[in-house]
Order: structure tokens, then C-alpha cells, then sequence
């Protein structure tokens, strides 16, 4: 135990963010640099070393996290990321952009704030990269077996160097022109700086992982002459097809998916713009959904300055505390949540559908109309008399997606079974019903977070070690019938 009476002695204290009048000028990281190390010791002292560490099964990867809090306390960097790198392989991004179900399930949240397990992570990795502690685990002999990952989001490149290191020669197959998928063009630059998958783009080609951009499974190449190619795949393609928005006025100009706004924000962060082709600037921003992705929407119409930005949810506004009876510890509770984004400003409404958008003469979107809702006999319904309209020159549509691809033919050209949800089907090895053919991340899973899809890329890549040599020491931490805390 780090320290017996650390969770007596310290409060909890997270990451300091800067002041938002200065860094909604930027694209840079919203936490101050640097603020975490003075107080990372005494908040890893508050761990409490539990009998039964319940973290651990709020984490779907496993982290081990009394030991590295332990280490962390010490001062013990070293030791500390290797006990990190044992359960993750990219602690850097979920210490950024997982929302710590790990923290929701910590025994001292039960009548106190949590360990800040998100804020030690981070700073244990940054301090690995600082120090030099993480370098390329090159494999000392090769199998001779090849394996073929579709999608380089986390998911994929899990999976790809867990495979790597295995021995095996692994190819990466990204559609877009830069690796990292959603990590890449989904995440705003304020919320987890690109250099970061860089960096571990190089470690991985050192370890010999190929990446090839540019290229789509269905389209560019036949997925049926790519499995001639190889002896196992793993398709790691997300769930990129977006939940729509079948109302008048849907076809104005204006009317954008996010996940077609904001890569272009970070396109102009990669230097490919000078300006986003869609943008914010002076216009009245509706973003319609309240999660994540409408939040990424909300700060990134900020720095782009909008006139005004207004998020949309159907749902009630969430409880600011857990309920004991509905989502009782350690479960995860769905929390009325104030992101970095929100802090920028902004209104948010909650209990409201849109009914129509009303453009100009040049058919651009000037007016989003909508109406106040309420469930009546355990559905959604509108309250007559609630309907008004506000100002929307840029709406983006975060609701959501609902599957994998189905239009570059990547499914039907495998013929692969999709489960009762659209999602690709797969056993308990994460094999489909194509032999030799694996499926992890959203794309077998569903809209997920980010650790499950960490999670089910090292998990699928034992499934396919197991294939291709006959057994594994790889670590399988999730099975796909595991549902869990999944959130």
C-alpha cells in the first residue's frame, strides 16, 4: 500500500486546465503542462491498495492499477510504465480520452471523491516518454506467418503490435491518408495532440509493423484476393456508419455529420489546410447530440469562432451524483458531465427533438425547428405547445453511429455473418465465420470507448496467434460476450 493514511491526508486534485480565454485561441492540449507531476505522488498515495480491487474490473483491459499507483507514489517511473505497458499498449491516449470507468468502480468513491487513476496514467507514460523507458520491443524471431489488420484505430494497432511482437509480419491498411483512424481525424487536437500516435507509429515500425494509407479493403483491393495474400486478418474498421437525421430540410447546405466537420478541423492542424472548408466561424453552431463526439463538436466551433454554438440532447439532463438504485457502485454511472469544452461556453439543451431545418432562398440552413419531449408510457413523445425555433447557420449531427461499413464491400465480399445488432459476428477467439478472419474493436463490438476497443485488439490478437501457431502467451483480457461495464 503506498501510503495507509493517503486517502486521510490528501483531498482529490486533477489536471489544471488553462484559462479558457487562452486556449481557445490555440488547438493545443487544454491541461497546463507540467501541472500534474508536483501532486501526482500524494494523489497515487490515496489508492488504497484494496482486498478486492475493484478498478480492476471497471478497467476491460485490466490495468494493474494498485501496483502502478504504488510505484507512482514512489517515484518509481520506471517500474511504474512497465507495470503500465503490461495491460495497455497505448496508456498515452486512454489516459486522454477514456472517461475511467476504472474511477466509478475505486472503493474509496463509495463515500469520497476516487483516486485520480486517469491523471496518474498519464503522467506515468509522459514520464516514460520523457525518460526514454519506452522503446521498440522487437520480437528476437519471426514465424513466418503473415497477418493483414484493416483500420488503424486503436483497435487495430492493438492488435497489430501484439502480432508484431509475436513474431508475426504484420501490414496495417488504413483507408484515409494518415494512420490512427478516429484518434486521428476524430479526436480534436485540444483534447489529445497528434504527436503522441506519431510516436508510437515510430516505435511500432522499429518493432517492423508496415503500415500502408491510402488503401480501402473492398474498394482498392478485393477483400477476397487480400485473405489469398495472408494467412490471418483482422478487420479493425470501426463503427463508422453515422446514425442520420431523416427530417425536412436535412438535404440544406450546412447540415453536416461530425465525423465530416471535424477531420477537416484537424486536416488544418496537419497542415493540409490553411482554413477548414467547413467551418464555425461567425455562424450560429447546433450541434444535436449530447455525447463525446457532439462535445469535440462544441470546442472545435469554438476556436473556430462561432457566433454562438447551442448542443442538443433528446434525453433528460443526466443526475449530477450516482443513483444508488439504478447505477449503484461500481457500475458506471451516466453522469451529467461538464467536458473541457463545455467549460468554453456554449448552451445546452436537454429533452428536445428537432422536427425541421428552414433554409434561405440559396437553400443554406439559417433555422433549426424543434419541439420539447417527455416519456409517456416508457416512450419519447413531443409536448404540444413547446415548439420554437432558433438561429442554426452550421449544424452538425453527433448521434451516434450504428455499424460497420457496408458500402465498400468489405462484408459481403468476405461473406461474413453480422450478429443481431449489424455487428460483424465472432466467437469467443474473436474469429468469424470466415476461418482465419477476426474481427475486434467497434466493428464486432458496437460504438464503444476507447480502453474496450484497446482491449479487444490485444484480445483478437491472441485468437489469431492461437490460430496461426496452435497456441499463445499473448494476454486475452476480454472475451466478446463480456458486457460487463460496457459503456
Amino acid at each position: 500500500m503506498a501510503d495507509p493514511k493517503g486517502f486521510l491526508n490528501h483531498g482529490r486534485e486533477v489536471a489544471e486546465t488553462r484559462p479558457v480565454a487562452e486556449r481557445v485561441k490555440d488547438w493545443n492540449e487544454v491541461y497546463v503542462p507540467g501541472s500534474l507531476l508536483p501532486i501526482i505522488s500524494k494523489q497515487a498515495s490515496r489508492c488504497m491498495d484494496c482486498g478486492i480491487p475493484f478498478c480492476h474490473n471497471g478497467c476491460p483491459l485490466g490495468n494493474l492499477i494498485p501496483e502502478w499507483n504504488d510505484y507512482a507514489y514512489r517515484e518509481d517511473w520506471s517500474a511504474a510504465q512497465e507495470r503500465l505497458h503490461a495491460t495497455n499498449n497505448f496508456p498515452e491516449f486512454t489516459g486522454r480520452l477514456c472517461p475511467a470507468p476504472c474511477e466509478s468502480a475505486c472503493v474509496l468513491g463509495i463515500n469520497q471523491p476516487p483516486v485520480t487513476i486517469k491523471n496518474v496514467e498519464v503522467s506515468i507514460i509522459d514520464k516514460a516518454w520523457e525518460t526514454g523507458d519506452v522503446a521498440p520491443q522487437i520480437p528476437e524471431r519471426l514465424s513466418g506467418k503473415t497477418v493483414a489488420v484493416i483500420g488503424s484505430g486503436p483497435a487495430g494497432l492493438a492488435a497489430a503490435q501484439q502480432l508484431t511482437r509475436a513474431g508475426h509480419t504484420v501490414a496495417v491498411y488504413e483507408r484515409a491518408d494518415r494512420i490512427g483512424g478516429l484518434l486521428r481525424y476524430g479526436i480534436p487536437e485540444f483534447k489529445m495532440e497528434k504527436r503522441h500516435i506519431n510516436r508510437r507509429i515510430e516505435q511500432m515500425r522499429a518493432e517492423g509493423t508496415r503500415f500502408r494509407t491510402g488503401v480501402e479493403i473492398g474498394r482498392d483491393i478485393n477483400a477476397r484476393d487480400l485473405k489469398k495474400r495472408y494467412d490471418a486478418i483482422v478487420i479493425a474498421a470501426g463503427a463508422t456508419t453515422a446514425r442520420d437525421l431523416p427530417v425536412p430540410g436535412r438535404e440544406l447546405k450546412g447540415v453536416y455529420q461530425a465525423m465530416e466537420y471535424l477531420p477537416l478541423a484537424n486536416k488544418v492542424q496537419e497542415g493540409d489546410y490553411v482554413t477548414a472548408p467547413i467551418s464555425a466561424e461567425g455562424k450560429h453552431v447546433v450541434v444535436i447530440g449530447g455525447g463525446d463526439t457532439g462535445a469535440d463538436c462544441v470546442g472545435t466551433a469554438h476556436r473556430q469562432g462561432a457566433a454562438s454554438v447551442t448542443q442538443l440532447e433528446i434525453m433528460p439532463r443526466p443526475n449530477d451524483e450516482r443513483h444508488p438504485t439504478n447505477q449503484p457502485w461500481p457500475t458506471f454511472p451516466m453522469l451529467y458531465k461538464v467536458t473541457s469544452a463545455h467549460e468554453e461556453g456554449g448552451d445546452r439543451v436537454y429533452s428536445v427533438s428537432t422536427t425541421h431545418f428552414e433554409g434561405d432562398e440559396d437553400g443554406n440552413v439559417q433555422w433549426l425547428h424543434l419541439t420539447e419531449v417527455e416519456f409517456v408510457d416508457g416512450k419519447l413523445t413531443q409536448k404540444p405547445g413547446t415548439e420554437r425555433k432558433i438561429p442554426a447557420q452550421l449544424v452538425t449531427l453527433a448521434m451516434g453511429f450504428t455499424g460497420t461499413d457496408r458500402e465498400n464491400g468489405l462484408v459481403e465480399q468476405f461473406g461474413l455473418d453480422l450478429d443481431e445488432r449489424g455487428n460483424i459476428a465472432r466467437d469467443a477467439d474473436f474469429q468469424t465465420n470466415v476461418p482465419g478472419v477476426f474481427v475486434a474493436g467497434d466493428a464486432g463490438r458496437g460504438q464503444s470507448l476507447i480502453v474496450w476497443a484497446i482491449a479487444e485488439g490485444r484480445s483478437a490478437a491472441r485468437g489469431v496467434d492461437r490460430f496461426l501457431t496452435g497456441a499463445s502467451d499473448l494476454p486475452a483480457p476480454i472475451r466478446p460476450t463480456d458486457r460487463a461495464l460496457a459503456v
